[in-house]
C-alpha cells in the first residue's frame, strides 16, 4: 500500500514539475523579450488611481526584479504608486521604492522616493508632521544633487506644508521661485515628458500660490493667477486635474463676488475630477462654498445637504481646514431654529472635536479663527441669565445675583483663555523652530554649490569618511529609528557604533552632519517623541506612573524623564496628562 502511494505520487509530482518549469520559462521569456518601454506602453495612458494599469505595472516590477536593475525597478514602484487607488498600498509602494533607491546609491532618486513618500502622507492621509519628516529627509540628499528639477520639487511641497500650517507669506515665496523656475523651463527646448511635468509643476505652483493670496484675502492677485491658470491648462487633456483646480477656484472667487449661481456652475463643473482622484480635502471645500452660495441664494435645505456631506467627509477622514469651521456653525444655527436638540447636540460635538483638530494640526490659524457661534451662545446665556433676574422679587439679591453670576463668568472666561492661550503660544513656538529650520533648506540651492559639495567630500575622505559609509550609516539610522532601537535601556554611542559595525566618531559624525544634534540630544527627541506618540494614540499609557513611562522609552531616572519632557514638548508629563485626559472626556 505505502509503495503504490509513493510510485503514485511520484508519478504525478513529475509531470507537475514539468509543467511548472516550463510555465517559468515561458513567462520568464515573455518578460524578457518585452522591453520596458514597451510594457509602459500599455499603461501609461491610464488615469491616476486607475487600478486597471496595476497588472502591466507588476509585469514592469517582476522584469526589474529578475533583472536586478534597481533603477528601473525604483520607477515601476512609482508608477504603482500613482496608479494603484488603495492609499495604504501607495505606502507599502512607496516603502519598496526607497529600498530599491538605496540599492542604487542614486541621491536623485533617493530624494524621489523619499519625496514620493511624503506626498502620500500629505495628499491621502492629510498628515503634515510624517509628510514634513519625509521631505526632510528627501533635503538631506537633493542638497548634493545637480538636479534642479527635483530642488524645485522638494522647494514646493515645502511651500504646501507652509500653506497648510498659515504661513501663507513665507509659503508664497516658495511657489513664486516655483513658478518662475517651472514656467521657464517648460518653454525650452526639452524632452516632451520633461516639458509635462515641467508645466505640470508650473500650474501646481499657480494654484497654490492662488489659495495662499485668497487667504490673504488678496483677491485682485488670486484672481489674475486663476486666469492664468485657466488659461494655460484649458483644452489639453494631460492636464484636465490642473484645470479642475482653478475651476474651483473659479468659483470661490465668485462666491466673494457674491455671483453665487456662477459661482455653482463652477464649483459643481470641477467636482466630479476631484472625488475621482479621491482628493477629499477640495471635495470638502467644493461642498462647502456650494452650500454657502445656497444659503446665499435663500436655498436652505439645498444648502444642508452639502455642508452635511462636509461633516460626512470629516467623520471618514478625521480631517478638517480651518475655513470649514463656519460648516458647523451653520448646521447647528440650522437645527437649533428647527428645535431639532438630537441634531444641534451631534453638530456641536462635531464642531469641538473639529475644534480639537484644528487647534492640533493647525495652531498657527486656530487662535485667528473668529468662532461666531461662540459668540452668540454667550450672548444667549446672558439674556436668559437676565430673564431669570428680572423675575425675582427682591431687587437687591436680583444684583447681586447678577453681578456675582457676571463675575465668575468673567473670572472663569479669563483664566479660560489665559490658559488656551498659553497652550497655543507654546505650540506656535514648536511649529516656528521647525519652520525656521524649512526656511534655511529652501536655499539649499545658494548655499550648496558643486565646488563646496566637491570640497566636502574631500575633507571627509581626509577624515576617513567617505560618502558610501555616510550612506550606509544613514540607512542604519533609519532602520534603527523604525524599529524603535532607541527604548532600549542603556543605549550608548558606543554600544550603537558596534550595533551598527562602525566607530564612535563615524556614528557621531554621521548623527551630527545629518540630524543636526548630537547623539544624546537624538536619542532623547527619539524617546521623548515616541513616549508622547503613546499617550496621544494609547489611553492605557494615561494610567502609568512617572516611572513606567520613564522606563517604556528608556529613560532611567523619573526626574531625567521630567526634564527631557518639558523641554521638547513645553510641558510637565503630568500636565501633559491631566490635559490630554480632560481633551478625551470634552470630545
Amino acid at each position: 500500500m505505502n509503495r503504490f502511494i509513493s510510485i503514485h505520487s511520484k508519478n504525478f509530482i513529475i509531470p507537475f514539475l514539468l509543467i511548472f518549469v516550463s510555465n517559468h520559462i515561458f513567462f520568464g521569456q515573455t518578460i524578457k523579450n518585452d522591453s520596458y518601454e514597451a510594457i509602459r506602453m500599455k499603461y501609461e495612458t491610464f488615469g491616476k488611481n486607475d487600478d486597471k494599469a496595476m497588472p502591466h505595472v507588476r509585469k514592469f516590477i517582476q522584469k526589474a526584479k529578475h533583472e536586478n536593475q534597481f533603477p528601473k525597478l525604483v520607477l515601476g514602484y512609482q508608477d504603482a504608486i500613482y496608479f494603484e487607488p488603495n492609499k495604504y498600498l501607495k505606502l507599502k509602494y512607496a516603502d519598496s521604492a526607497i529600498a530599491a533607491a538605496y540599492k542604487t546609491q542614486n541621491q536623485d532618486l533617493i530624494t524621489s522616493a523619499y519625496l514620493g513618500k511624503g506626498i502620500i502622507y500629505y495628499s491621502n492621509f492629510r498628515q503634515y508632521m510624517p509628510a514634513l519628516n519625509e521631505y526632510l529627509k528627501a533635503h538631506s540628499y537633493v542638497k548634493n544633487s545637480n538636479n534642479e528639477y527635483l530642488h524645485y520639487k522638494v522647494v514646493y511641497h515645502l511651500g504646501v506644508v507652509k500653506s497648510y500650517l498659515g504661513y501663507y507669506q513665507e509659503a508664497i515665496n516658495h511657489f513664486n521661485d516655483c513658478i518662475y523656475y517651472f514656467e521657464t523651463k517648460s518653454k525650452s527646448k526639452l524632452h516632451p515628458n520633461e516639458i509635462y511635468n515641467h508645466k505640470k509643476g508650473y500650474l501646481n505652483s499657480l494654484h497654490q500660490a492662488n489659495v495662499c493670496y485668497r487667504n490673504l484675502l488678496n483677491h485682485k492677485k488670486s484672481d489674475s493667477l486663476i486666469e492664468v491658470g485657466l488659461k494655460n491648462s484649458a483644452h489639453d487633456n494631460d492636464f484636465v486635474l490642473e484645470h479642475n483646480y482653478f475651476l474651483k477656484s473659479k468659483g470661490v472667487s465668485l462666491y466673494f463676488k457674491k455671483q453665487y449661481p456662477k459661482a455653482l456652475l463652477y464649483l459643481n463643473h470641477s467636482l466630479e475630477a476631484f472625488k475621482k482622484v479621491d482628493d477629499f480635502s477640495w471635495v470638502s471645500v467644493n461642498y462647502f462654498f456650494q452650500g454657502k452660495s445656497l444659503v446665499s441664494m435663500n436655498q436652505m435645505p439645498d444648502a444642508i445637504e452639502k455642508f452635511e456631506k462636509v461633516d460626512s467627509i470629516f467623520n471618514q477622514h478625521q480631517f478638517i481646514l480651518p475655513e470649514l469651521r463656519n460648516n458647523y456653525e451653520v448646521l447647528i444655527d440650522y437645527y437649533k431654529k428647527r428645535r431639532n436638540t438630537e441634531k444641534q447636540l451631534y453638530y456641536m460635538k462635531q464642531l469641538l472635536k473639529a475644534d480639537s483638530i484644528i487647534s492640533k494640526d493647525f495652531s498657527y490659524l486656530s487662535p485667528k479663527i473668529h468662532k461666531e457661534y461662540d459668540t452668540k451662545s454667550l450672548v444667549e446665556e446672558k439674556k436668559k441669565l437676565e430673564e431669570g433676574l428680572h423675575k425675582r422679587s427682591i431687587l437687591v439679591i436680583a444684583l447681586v445675583s447678577v453681578s456675582s453670576v457676571i463675575g465668575i463668568l468673567y473670572v472663569i472666561r479669563y483664566r479660560r483663555d489665559r490658559i488656551v492661550q498659553s497652550k497655543y503660544k507654546l505650540l506656535e513656538k514648536k511649529y516656528k523652530e521647525a519652520l525656521s529650520n524649512l526656511d534655511n533648506v529652501s536655499n539649499v540651492g545658494n548655499k550648496y554649490t558643486s565646488e563646496k559639495i566637491s570640497g566636502e567630500y574631500e575633507n571627509q575622505r581626509k577624515l576617513g569618511i567617505n560618502k558610501e559609509i555616510e550612506l550606509e550609516i544613514l540607512r542604519k539610522l533609519d532602520i534603527f529609528e523604525k524599529n524603535i532601537g532607541y527604548i532600549k535601556k542603556g543605549l550608548t554611542l558606543k554600544t550603537l557604533a558596534t550595533q551598527f559595525e562602525t566607530n564612535t566618531y563615524y556614528l557621531s559624525w554621521v548623527i551630527n552632519e545629518n540630524k543636526k544634534m548630537n547623539f544624546n540630544k537624538y536619542l532623547s527627541d527619539l524617546r521623548i517623541n515616541y513616549i508622547t506618540n503613546q499617550l496621544f494614540t494609547h489611553k492605557k499609557y494615561l494610567n502609568y506612573t512617572i516611572e513606567a513611562l520613564a522606563e517604556e522609552c528608556g529613560i532611567a531616572s523619573r526626574q531625567n524623564f521630567s526634564d527631557l519632557f518639558y523641554e521638547i514638548n513645553g510641558l510637565r508629563p503630568t500636565d501633559f496628562i491631566k490635559q490630554r485626559i480632560q481633551e478625551m472626556k470634552n470630545t
